[in-house]
């Protein structure tokens, strides 16, 4: 089992920055690690995941805007998010996957408003 626990979401206003941290409860060094994201009544969606190697991928409503890193050492991977637009607001989940295996945090607020 791997526990995770995302921190960092809040209020911020349109163009603003945030920053996501995810740890994880043991080593995860062999589980791609990202993030998802569930606005009100839509699907949940992939934000921005980072496999073992250090391939990144992004969902392209973030690109340039966003950046996923992980720190192995610390079990941790982190979303920073800039330029954030109103349509960014949801509930932010923290992910780790491996074969047959899929974990996810809790969930943090993201609100984007003037």
């Amino acid at each position: 089992q791997v526990q995770l626990v995302e921190s960092g979401g809040g209020l911020v206003q349109p163009g603003g920055s945030l920053r996501l941290s995810c740890a994880a409860s043991r080593s995860v060094f062999a589980y791609t690690m990202g993030w998802y994201r569930q606005a009100p009544g839509k699907q949940r969606e992939l934000v921005a995941s980072m496999a073992t190697g250090g391939n990144t991928n992004y969902a392209d409503f973030v690109k340039g805007r966003f950046t996923i890193s992980r720190d192995n050492a610390k079990n941790t991977v982190d979303l920073q998010m800039r330029s954030l637009r109103p349509e960014d607001t949801a509930v932010y989940y923290c992910y780790a996957a491996t074969v047959g295996r899929n974990y996810w945090g809790q969930g943090t607020q993201v609100t984007v408003s003037s």
